[in-house]
């Protein structure tokens, strides 16, 4: 395996570039990057996060809230994305949701190399929220055996489980999606500006978190029609119905609304996506789910203001217990 070296989060994380080779939608060599928080040797359990768009992994309260109930936490910044992405390469573009399986799959090993036969927990946000479970299921209906034994369960953080917006957006909006991506896949779709979400979250606005704008700036990055065509070829796979194979805990807000610019009403709902369809696809994970909406909560819950994430912290608490994913 790969050395671990000193991560951009300070003394108590490192991190591991996963080298991938060559990019098969054409930018150069790629890589991934994984991340964990130091841990005492032979730990019990771990956790493996994933984060969604615009984003990368800097979440250390969420991080230290699994260390302080055992978990060796680890989290991946997928290709293109945070610490991962190399010059020139189109921040988080992938065409097909599946090509991360190439990152899953290493950081995985890399994970069970360091920690045994402990059993892993997923986690994921937004888009990452939908990646996971698609490749979990991959992973079970696999040949030659279960590589997805181990896995203890899934968390998800306001999961893309669907296009938000208009219905035509999720018909005709669909189609000219699949046609852009066709033959020009990375152009850039014409949507309204908008830094409410970013501007409620990031200390330089009106929020509490200090994260790297390069990284994830508070507009957002540009969205292709390629990337965006990955999305909507994954969510039907979703909407057919998954085999996770484990108990999973979806996390919402409870409300969602979208807006150009930030106002206070910004920081207690999802800006971001539709809570709506959070809520309705959620069953199509198994037979094991637990969707939970939460007052107040933002986009990404674990970023919410201080009542609403202490409910969320309470709530994943709680259902690591009743499902004796951690000791009593």
């Amino acid at each position: 395996m790969a050395d671990w070296k000193p991560d951009v989060l300070g003394d108590d994380y490192e991190q591991q570039v996963l080298e991938l080779g060559d990019d098969p939608d054409g930018q150069g060599e790629i890589v991934a990057t994984l991340v964990r928080r130091k841990a005492p040797a032979n730990p019990e359990r771990a956790v493996l996060y994933v984060h969604g768009f615009t984003d990368y992994f800097f979440q250390k309260a969420l991080a230290d809230f699994f260390a302080d109930r055992g978990f060796a936490f680890y989290a991946l910044d997928l290709r293109k994305c945070g610490r991962s992405r190399r010059p020139d390469q189109t921040a988080h573009y992938v065409s097909d949701l599946e090509l991360y399986d190439a990152e899953l799959n290493r950081a995985l090993a890399a994970v069970r190399h360091e920690t045994g036969d402990a059993p892993v927990l997923l986690a994921g946000h937004s888009t990452g929220g939908l990646i996971l479970p698609l490749w979990l299921h991959r992973l079970n209906q696999g040949p030659g055996g279960s590589p997805g034994a181990g896995i203890s369960g899934l968390v998800l953080n306001s999961p893309f489980f669907d296009l938000q917006g208009k219905p035509w957006m999720r018909g005709g909006g669909t189609q000219l999606i699949r046609l852009m991506a066709k033959i020009r896949p990375f152009e850039l779709l014409k949507f309204p500006p908008s830094d409410a979400y970013g501007s409620s979250l990031h200390s330089s606005a009106h929020g509490k978190w200090d994260y790297d704008l390069e990284w994830k700036p508070v507009g957002g990055f540009p969205i292709t029609y390629g990337w965006l065509n990955a999305i909507r070829r994954g969510h039907p796979r979703l909407h057919l119905g998954l085999d996770v194979g484990v108990p999973s805990l979806v996390l919402r807000s409870a409300r969602s609304r979208s807006a150009a610019t930030w106002s206070p009403e910004i920081d207690d709902l999802d800006a971001v996506l539709d809570s709506r369809q959070i809520a309705r696809w959620a069953g199509c994970l198994g037979d094991a789910v637990t969707s939970v909406p939460v007052k107040g909560a933002r986009h990404d819950v674990f970023l919410s203001k201080d009542e609403p994430r202490a409910e969320v912290y309470r709530l994943l608490d709680r259902w690591l217990h009743d499902h004796q994913l951690v000791s009593s």
